[in-house]
């Protein structure tokens, strides 16, 4: 699995901005009437779903921001597996602080491991075959990196991070430059030796033509089981080959058993659901 944790520089200005959003211009006003500043606590982070653990980090440091005193011990790390009732980490110190980060934590915590987990579905379901499962640009703003993290700990890879990762020509580039052979032109000529080219195709025409100029890479989108399995034969190794268009889960292996190299899904980051996880106190 390629899962590294990001550097903490990366993910405060995230955890920050959402604390204060919940803060707003008082503070947590019924926290801070009901619980005395001098109450300490111990927590517990609950899985109540099966599924894979992804933000912990970000759950980390939102505790942390409100008070340095939290103290956290991490039984189920990200990409592990966790099933209903297992504790994933203990967070125990000022009743206050846990309190008032409790949402914003958990907020983080659950939509990363319900991406981590939907990745982890679509990477199961196509064991075996050769494709690798990897997510798109359609996330959400400002989540971007941390839920392409969570892609990696469910156990799938990442496709372009910004439009500056790669040049990838899509329909209406080629609408505009009137046609495949002028838009890869253009493109080969702005590259630097570095970047690399890939072309949306929506037909087998589409693709001989493309493959005439020699894209690094060819999406394929929304083609049938049979014209990936005929796109495939007929890139004969010659570019990356990537299968695209409301796939799931279910759709996942037989798109795989076509031979194409990967298979780019949006929803894994726009639409996952989350995975129910919740903070429960236990007693001292």
């Amino acid at each position: 699995m390629n899962l590294s944790p990001l550097p903490p520089i990366m993910l405060e200005p995230l955890v920050r901005t959402a604390l204060l959003e919940d803060l707003g211009r008082a503070g947590d006003v019924s926290t801070d009437a009901i619980v005395t500043p001098y109450h300490y606590t111990r927590t517990v982070l609950v899985g109540r779903q099966r599924g894979i653990v992804a933000g912990l980090d970000l759950a980390m440091l939102a505790f942390r921001l409100i008070s340095p005193d939290v103290e956290i011990s991490v039984e189920r790390p990200d990409g592990s597996g966790v099933v209903e009732g297992q504790v994933i980490a203990s967070v125990s110190g000022p009743a206050r602080a846990i309190l008032t980060a409790e949402r914003t934590a958990l907020n983080f915590l659950c939509h990363l491991s319900g991406v981590a987990t939907a990745t982890a579905s679509v990477v199961a379901a196509v064991r075996g075959h050769g494709a690798k499962i990897v997510c798109t640009r359609k996330t959400t703003p400002g989540l971007r990196a941390v839920e392409k993290y969570a892609v990696r700990a469910g156990g799938g890879a990442n496709h372009r991070f910004g439009l500056d990762d790669a040049l990838l020509i899509k329909d209406n580039h080629i609408a505009i430059a009137g046609g495949i052979r002028a838009a890869i032109k253009r493109a080969r000529a702005s590259a630097g030796h570095l970047v690399k080219i890939e072309v949306e195709v929506d037909t087998l025409t589409q693709l001989e033509e493309a493959l005439t100029l020699a894209p690094d890479a060819v999406l394929l989108d929304n083609m049938s089981v049979d014209q990936l399995r005929e796109a495939v034969l007929m890139v004969a190794g010659r570019a990356i080959t990537e299968a695209s268009g409301r796939i799931t889960a279910a759709s996942a292996p037989a798109i795989a058993a076509t031979g194409v190299d990967l298979i780019s899904i949006g929803w894994l980051t726009h639409s996952a659901p989350i995975l129910d996880i919740g903070l429960d106190c236990r007693a001292p």
